[in-house]
């Protein structure tokens, strides 16, 4: 009787879904869902990777709810043709890896199932919902307040407003073939814009590594990146310190290697966001007055680009050794100066910097010895033996070093005529190469004829035996 009294006097109920509605406000806004019936979209199962509707069908047989989500969906929306197929499901980890003997779980912070079909994986992952309600099990933030795990699971109008970009929260089923629309994607697209889901500030912390996404998928698409979501990029890119750099390692892979890279690293400059990322490359560059270190990057990249386009093979490795080459020979130089030789200078400057790039991007150890390669064959390029032409021209990264070479050489007259020998060495038969590799070093002429040679002073004193086990 005495809780009954209590609960008339002072109602709990009202406040609670007073603050139930306070905390979903701004995750789910209020926006009117749009669904694109088969005739009124270009999104076509034809369009669309086997394995992916494999994945969907299974789905629907097992009563799950599935749909192709993300770039997979956008792409074709914009006339593109993708190669991530990405599927969204109601399906938890555990479920969907019942469903598939194929299947393999990955991921602490996003867990996530990967269906492997040989080369190809379709990535499947759960409806997501806020974190701000969960247990500290299933979502947890960091001290700068990056979120570290995120495993709410939801529903699809959930899930729709935890992703990143409106364009990239359009859902296709393959059950009647509609798009379905929860954010306004479909408008963004046709207006050729890229727009963050929620306040910009709030997601940018909640995760920084959706700044570089910003800048790959407009500079990708080309896209205008809206105000809103552009205007705090500059003021929230020291964030980017506190990512994981094994994760910016993999995140530089689809910046610079993905065939807009000249254009990106443009973006991030012009944003600041390279400041954090690529720090040597940038102190480099403010200390760059002729501009030949400028110059020697961007063509680097526009080549690359050209590469790729051409749907011929890059590392990058290649992109590193550029972007690492001023601050590892301004080092090298002072080193040098500490009374080193060149080469072991070169070397040992070569290691320090490659560490502390390490400290904010990851380059695994197979890449970094490939980046050393590259610079130390730079020696052997450029002073020409007659006796190490023929090694150095078979070395595995010899077209590498080659090119990395024909670069340097911009406007330097010397380094010009080198590489043009490099380039003439490996276009004319074996026969000329000999000719060419004689006429290296050849020794200078006496009067006579004869070649000068050093006089031997030990030629007239006696032999003495060495004692081997004493020395």
């Amino acid at each position: 009787m005495i809780k009954k009294l209590w609960q008339k006097m002072f109602p709990a109920e009202p406040e609670e879904q007073q603050t139930e509605q306070v905390t979903v406000a701004p995750q789910l806004p209020k926006h009117q869902l749009k669904i694109l019936q088969r005739a009124e979209h270009s999104v076509s199962r034809k369009k669309i990777s086997k394995n992916a509707l494999k994945v969907l069908y299974r789905l629907y047989g097992a009563d799950y709810e599935a749909y192709l989500v993300g770039g997979g969906v956008r792409d074709i929306l914009l006339g593109l043709s993708p190669k991530d197929f990405d599927i969204a499901t109601s399906a938890t980890p555990e479920q969907v890896s019942k469903q598939f003997r194929n299947c393999r779980l990955i991921g602490r912070r996003f867990r996530l199932a990967h269906i492997l079909f040989g080369r190809e994986i379709i990535e499947v992952a759960t409806f997501r919902a806020s974190h701000e309600n969960s247990s500290s099990q299933d979502a947890k933030l960091s001290e700068q307040g990056v979120l570290v795990r995120d495993n709410v699971y939801g529903n699809l109008e959930e899930d729709a407003f935890r992703r990143d970009f409106t364009i990239n929260a359009l859902y296709y089923s393959a059950k009647d073939f509609t798009v379905l629309d929860h954010v306004g994607g479909l408008k963004d697209l046709e207006a050729r814009q890229l727009r963050l889901i929620g306040d910009p500030v709030a997601r940018y912390r909640e995760d920084p590594v959706r700044i570089l996404r910003a800048i790959r998928l407009s500079c990708k698409l080309d896209l205008r990146i809206e105000k809103s979501t552009k205007a705090p990029i500059p003021k929230l890119a020291e964030m980017l310190e506190h990512v994981s750099p094994a994760r910016l390692w993999d995140e530089s892979h689809k910046l610079l290697l993905a065939g807009h890279a000249l254009d990106t690293w443009r973006a991030m400059r012009g944003y600041k966001v390279a400041l954090h990322i690529f720090k040597q490359t940038c102190a480099s560059l403010r200390n760059d007055e002729s501009g030949k270190f400028n110059q020697f990057v961007e063509s680097a990249l526009a080549n690359t680009d050209k590469r790729i386009h051409q749907e011929l093979p890059v590392t990058p490795a290649f992109l590193f050794a550029v972007f690492l080459w001023r601050p590892q020979q301004v080092l090298a130089k002072k080193l040098s100066n500490k009374g080193l030789a060149p080469y072991e200078a070169s070397q040992k400057a070569a290691s320090k910097v490659i560490e502390k790039q390490r400290e904010t991007i990851a380059i695994p150890k197979r890449f970094s010895l490939v980046v050393k390669e590259i610079w130390a064959l730079q020696f052997q390029l450029v002073n020409l033996r007659k006796r190490s032409v023929e090694r150095v021209s078979q070395h595995p990264r010899f077209r590498a070093a080659y090119d990395f070479l024909c670069l340097r050489a911009g406007d330097n007259q010397e380094l010009k005529q080198l590489a043009q020998w490099w380039t003439d060495y490996q276009e004319v038969s074996p026969e000329i190469r000999n000719i060419m590799v004689k006429k290296l070093g050849a020794p200078q002429q006496g009067k006579k004829g004869r070649s000068k040679k050093r006089p031997n002073r030990q030629r007239n004193k006696p032999r003495t035996r060495v004692d081997h086990d004493k020395h």
